[in-house]
């Protein structure tokens, strides 16, 4: 179960919770049955803990909002968008090490 610090981020929410974000976001694309995505779940909750105040984690189920990954060409998952002022300023695709998701979150928050 994700944490509650985690975004759920829908087509109808994603607006106000990424784009007028007044902090860095780290979307997550995944779906429940992608191995990969599982395996990340956990780091994005420590994450989202260790950022708290500092930037935003969200997640954007692509199952249920195809939309949003058409959106933004989302074609493996999972891929992690890092948003800053309404822009995506970093893309990650695949598991990654937490490091390499702190380096995008520092680099985000610095910038």
């Amino acid at each position: 179960m994700a944490s509650e610090k985690i975004l759920t981020v829908t087509e109808a929410n994603f607006g106000d919770s990424v784009l007028k974000s007044s902090q860095p976001v780290l979307l997550d694309f995944w779906a429940e049955w992608c191995g990969p995505c599982r395996m990340l779940s956990p780091l994005l909750d420590e994450l989202a803990a260790e950022y708290d105040g500092k930037a935003k984690i969200g997640k954007v189920n692509v199952d249920q909002e195809p939309g949003l990954a058409g959106q933004f060409g989302v074609q493996s998952i999972p891929t992690l968008l890092l948003f800053k002022n309404g822009q995506v300023v970093g893309q990650l695709v695949g598991m990654r090490p937490k490091g390499a998701l702190k380096q995008a979150l520092d680099g985000a928050i610095s910038a």
